[in-house]
């Protein structure tokens, strides 16, 4: 290395080189900020342990110009959301081990990519971030409240329960283990959490990381988020990465902060302010009183995170498609089965579908076929929704309302079948169901911080929500050309559980179907349009269909003219009812 080279080489650091003389002494002063050189990494560790990895770069606060400082034991990242993160020896054994480097190949919002092409992060740095910001709180309230006796081991523990908490995401994240398994393995319970308990076993046998059995299972202990057995824990403990109590924790500080700044939705949520606003009172987190309005800010981020991205009805459908060419490879490649071994779970990330497209196995037809659907944005179509009022929740079931029930209201020469038709019923909420997640929050006050206590939403603000969860059903129809008898059998089934005194539909409009005509907006409008269409059929030659005769001639059709029902053809004997959005229920008449 040359003589004026400034940086430090282990030869250098073990003494093999010729010292220079007493006027030529080393120094790299010159390249340090000449602001403040430690006061974003400290200047805690001496300048001989400091290694770089290049010497084509001038160094910037002790690091290199990857984002990357390092010293024996310890790394800064510089991540987009908290900033120079800091990793140190006990995080370095878990994050170098194909276990977790697994987690890059797999999509934070899973499908939800092929709609908002920035969400482009990994759960590999969603799980960085979460384990960063436990550290923090849990550092934060070891040195404010030493009487809580927060242990070394605690800390390293929670930390490493936040970095591992995600391990057993399947391929596509959520899809895999809300959609795919439940069909694949009909009657299993499995989730996520058993496959990140799973994998934290074998990370820890398979790389011989300094874990003791006491420790692994108080880690997984900590990403299940109760306290199982007899450990004599803290409680809160079990809040800080997965909190049962009221859902709120660092998992979520994470993915709501990096799934916004993702998909570029602006948010003004401050979690940083929430951990800084936070203490522990009777062996549970509680909040300062002024930070109410801001968790439900919080929540109401969550829920509108929901509604708009993680449930978009294309993401949804993508979904579809993707559990379907899963579902239709399992049996050739033992998809399901991985769950139960993890040297194959290790192997199972979001590049499954490459290996299906590049696979020359038989048998796999059908998956491909599907995979090309998506690659051609050919997709399932999204048909209709309706959101569920809260007095016919116990009615409007999935033993009322399913793919067989709409397919046994389809309309003449529909030709619709079960596999047709996709039914989903959707919950949208704020983290905790039906309930208000406030409600099982505890706050203090300015003047006394060893009290903790409720607030009434009531003495928040008159806007508070009432309700807390959405229930939806929506529909979606694998075949794009049949969309529209879909929606018009959706509609008739529908309007058996919308029936007036005097026996008509009082269905609500579709505002939300492709298929939805304002000018219908009105049952009055809607039976207008009816009523003009019958007299125009009426005047004119019988709507019955002539496509071709039985002996082999070619007959021309017969001109109509459009309807104003959204050209759907019925029959015009018997009843014809107006179900809110113009479509025809033909039931009277074809009992008739």
């Amino acid at each position: 290395m040359d003589e004026d080279s400034p940086f430090l080489t282990n030869s250098s650091r073990n003494g093999a080189t010729t010292p220079r003389s007493n006027n030529a002494h080393l120094d790299i002063t010159s390249f340090n900020n000449q602001h403040n050189n430690g006061a974003l990494l400290g200047d805690a560790q001496p300048r001989d342990r400091l290694r770089y990895r290049r010497t084509s770069f001038t160094p910037l606060f002790d690091r290199d110009d990857s984002g990357i400082y390092e010293d024996a034991t310890e790394k800064y990242i510089n991540d987009p959301i908290h900033g120079h993160v800091l990793l140190d020896a006990d995080t370095l054994s878990c994050i170098d081990t194909p276990q977790f480097q697994r987690l890059r190949d797999l999509k934070q919002l899973g499908s939800a990519y092929y709609v908002f092409p920035g969400a482009t992060h990994n759960r590999f740095e969603h799980s960085i971030g979460t384990s960063h910001l436990a550290g923090e709180l849990v550092e934060r309230f070891r040195n404010t409240q030493p009487e809580l006796e927060i242990s070394a081991n605690d800390v390293k523990c929670v930390k490493l329960a936040g970095l591992c908490h995600d391990l057993g995401h399947g391929p596509f994240s959520h899809v895999f283990d809300n959609e795919f398994i439940p069909r694949a393995l009909p009657g299993s319970n499995w989730t996520h959490e058993q496959g990140s308990e799973m994998m934290l076993e074998y990370l820890v046998d398979d790389n011989h990381v300094d874990l003791d059995r006491e420790e692994i299972n108080f880690i997984r202990d900590l990403i299940m988020g109760e306290r199982r057995g007899n450990s004599q824990r803290h409680a809160f403990l079990f809040d800080i990465v997965s909190n049962k109590r009221n859902s709120l924790d660092v998992d979520k500080y994470d993915y709501l902060q990096r799934d916004c700044y993702s998909v570029g939705i602006k948010s003004s949520i401050d979690c940083s302010r929430l951990m800084k606003m936070s203490r522990v009172i009777d062996d549970q987190i509680c909040w300062h009183h002024k930070e109410v309005y801001n968790l439900y800010e919080l929540y109401h981020t969550r829920f509108s995170l929901f509604k708009r991205v993680y449930t978009h009805r294309v993401g949804k459908a993508i979904e579809y498609m993707l559990t379907d060419a899963l579902l239709a490879a399992d049996s050739v490649m033992g998809i399901s089965q991985a769950i139960f071994h993890g040297d194959q779970y290790l192997h199972l990330t979001d590049d499954i579908i490459r290996q299906i497209e590049r696979s020359r196995e038989p048998g796999l037809e059908d998956s491909k076929a599907i995979l090309k659907r998506i690659r051609t944005r050919n997709l399932y179509k999204f048909v209709d929704e309706l959101l569920i009022p809260l007095d016919k929740l116990g009615i409007l079931t999935k033993e009322n309302i399913n793919s067989a029930e709409i397919v046994s209201c389809q309309g003449p020469n529909d030709h619709l079948r079960q596999e047709d038709v996709i039914v989903e019923f959707l919950k949208n909420n704020y983290a905790m169901k039906d309930q208000n997640p406030v409600d099982g929050i505890k706050f203090f006050s300015k003047t006394n911080h060893s009290a903790s206590y409720h607030i009434p939403k009531e003495k928040v603000s008159s806007l508070i929500p009432s309700e807390f969860q959405e229930n939806i059903i929506r529909v979606f129809s694998r075949d794009p050309t049949k969309v529209r008898v879909v929606h018009e059998a959706f509609r008739r089934l529908m309007s058996r559980f919308y029936r007036s005194s005097d026996g008509s539909s009082n269905l609500p409009p579709s505002s939300t179907s492709p298929y939805y005509n304002s000018q219908n907006t009105t049952p009055d409008k809607a039976n207008t349009y009816a009523a003009s269409w019958m007299q125009q059929q009426n005047r004119q030659s019988s709507p019955t269909r002539h496509l071709g005769s039985s002996s082999g001639g070619n007959a021309k059709r017969r001109d109509r003219s459009p309807s104003p029902l959204l050209g759907r053809r019925v029959r015009t004997s018997g009843r014809l009812n107006v179900l809110g959005d113009g479509v025809m229920d033909i039931s009277d008449s074809e009992q008739a």
